[in-house]
């Protein structure tokens, strides 16, 4: 198992931005799909984006395409997912995961497929 530890969560206006940073505890296989997910009150775990780092292959939810933007820093083993277009409906509770999927295949976007996650952070859009 590897641990893994957000930040950057926060509380911004409608159009604002944030960056999440997810930590991981040590080097994760960059065959597996890492990814974020979110979970909004009475609503199901959400998967956001998601990738493979050995592959440089990147992808996202249909929701969130052209507004959120993964990249790595695997000197610090990081993970940041950036956020532009802030709106009330990406409101929630954002977590990181690992040793998802190999190469992302299959249900790369499903919170089963993940057996390593972070504690999560908090992520508030209001005006």
């Amino acid at each position: 198992q590897v641990e893994l530890s957000e930040s950057g969560g926060g509380s911004v206006q409608p159009g604002g931005s944030l960056r999440l940073s997810c930590v991981a505890s040590r080097d994760t296989s960059s065959r597996r799909c890492m990814a974020w997910f979110r979970q909004a009150p009475n609503k199901e775990r959400e998967g956001v984006a998601a990738v493979y780092t050995d592959g440089n292959v990147w992808y996202y939810a249909p929701t969130v395409k052209g507004r959120f933007t993964l990249s790595q820093d695997n000197a610090k083993k990081t993970l940041y997912l950036q956020m532009n277009g802030l709106t009330p409906d990406d409101y929630g509770m954002y977590y990181c995961a690992a040793q998802g999927p190999l190469f992302c295949s299959g249900d790369y976007l499903k919170s089963s497929a993940y057996s390593s996650w972070g504690q999560g952070t908090q992520v508030t859009v209001s005006s």
